[in-house]
């Protein structure tokens, strides 16, 4: 498949990021944020500063636009940079604009992200044949350091990449490994939802280190200071529960020292010790990232809502227990009070609650309920 004209949802740091790099690439992009705050610094610089490995460029879109029916009309793939928060609100304005073959591409998908995606347009009755794939996590690491200006610390490698229904992977896979030549595939979309790095590490990071958040604004290295012996623990107790759900499913299980070795997180002396702790303190592309400024973030919001939850409600299909995966939830939903189970992936909103556990391979496979 040919990919030429790219849409872009969403105008923070990944889909800043992957604007500049895809227009640099010979790509036409149209970017897209309903909010015209978010969009103004680009518009009034005429384009996006992006810096990576000390080297500046600068990229112009070809369309910078809150209006949806613009930005994707004629787009051969439709990426979706955003927090999953916002991917309800997105699909459901997307959906009327969407025409036969279109891809959606979910940059990252988080957990269950694809599921919840193809939930959307089910109930919304849509016509069109679309094409859906996700992303373990974004295709950069970045940061937006300045109005309309973003820097690129690294790019993600070993990337793993899953269409929904998975029958369509290969086919899908190939066309979007011409722009991203980091991708693989894997075998579903639970594959690519349960290595979730951002969800075992980030919500166990926040708790953590709430009070230091609360009376410094953020203003410590998140990754370098605030990941303590005792903390990396709580994330590798996270990552135990997470593998013993893949175990059950029968997946492929890889630990969050592997999945980030592969990303290129982190060093082959951490890589080789086997250690979260190590494996943190040791990444060199999050050594300079600090914290969050306050607990209502995406670290929580989304990690939490969209990562932890859907894991624990997965885990429940499989007849797992998650202890410490629900005792993080239900501190989060108290700390920030927001009801995370309810607010987050359920099985409901992933379509998953008719499926029985001995059919979710299929089910992931064909897109289909059996019975």
């Amino acid at each position: 498949m040919s990919i030429q004209r790219i849409a872009i949802l969403g105008a923070g740091n990944g889909g800043s990021a992957a604007a500049a790099d895809l227009i640099l690439k010979g790509y036409e992009v149209r970017l897209y944020s309903r909010s015209q705050r978010t969009l103004q610094p680009i518009l009034e610089r005429g384009g996006i500063e992006i810096v990576e490995a000390g080297k500046q460029s600068f990229a112009r879109p070809q369309l910078v636009t809150s209006n949806m029916s613009e930005a994707v009309s004629g787009a051969e793939l439709i990426m979706i940079a955003a927090p999953a928060s916002a991917h309800e609100g997105l699909v459901t304005s997307l959906a009327p604009h969407l025409s036969n073959g279109q891809i959606i591409f979910l940059n990252p998908g988080h957990t269950g992200g694809s599921l919840h995606l193809a939930t959307i347009l089910r109930e919304q009755k849509i016509k069109a044949k679309i094409w859906i794939c996700e992303t373990v996590t974004l295709t950069y690491i970045c940061r937006l350091t300045g109005p309309a200006k973003v820097e690129v610390y690294r790019r993600t490698t070993h990337l793993r990449c899953a269409a929904f229904p998975g029958e369509f992977t290969s086919q899908l896979v190939a066309g979007i490994v011409e722009i991203y030549p980091n991708i693989i595939a894997a075998e579903n979309v639970l594959e690519t939802g349960l290595s979730n790095i951002n969800a075992i590490m980030h919500p166990a990071g926040m708790l953590g280190n709430a009070g230091w958040i609360e009376k410094s604004d953020g203003d410590f290295y998140f990754y370098r200071d605030g990941i303590t012996p005792a903390i990396a623990r709580l994330i590798s107790a996270v990552d135990h529960e997470r593998l013993n759900i893949i175990s059950q499913l029968a997946l492929k299980p890889l630990s969050f020292v592997e999945i980030f070795y592969q990303a290129g997180l982190t060093s082959d002396s951490a890589h080789s010790s086997g250690s979260v702790y190590q494996a943190i303190k040791e990444s060199v592309p999050n050594r300079t990232i600090k914290s969050p400024p306050s607990l209502n973030h995406r670290y929580l919001n989304e990690d939490v809502g969209y990562g932890l939850v859907p894991m624990a409600e997965i885990g429940r299909l499989a007849e797992v227990k998650t202890p410490v995966i629900d005792a993080l939830i239900t501190l989060a939903s108290e700390v920030n009070q927001v009801n995370y189970r309810h607010e987050g992936l359920t099985l409901e909103k992933m379509g998953l609650a008719r499926v029985r556990v001995e059919d979710l391979k299929t089910f992931l496979q064909e897109g289909v309920v059996k019975g």
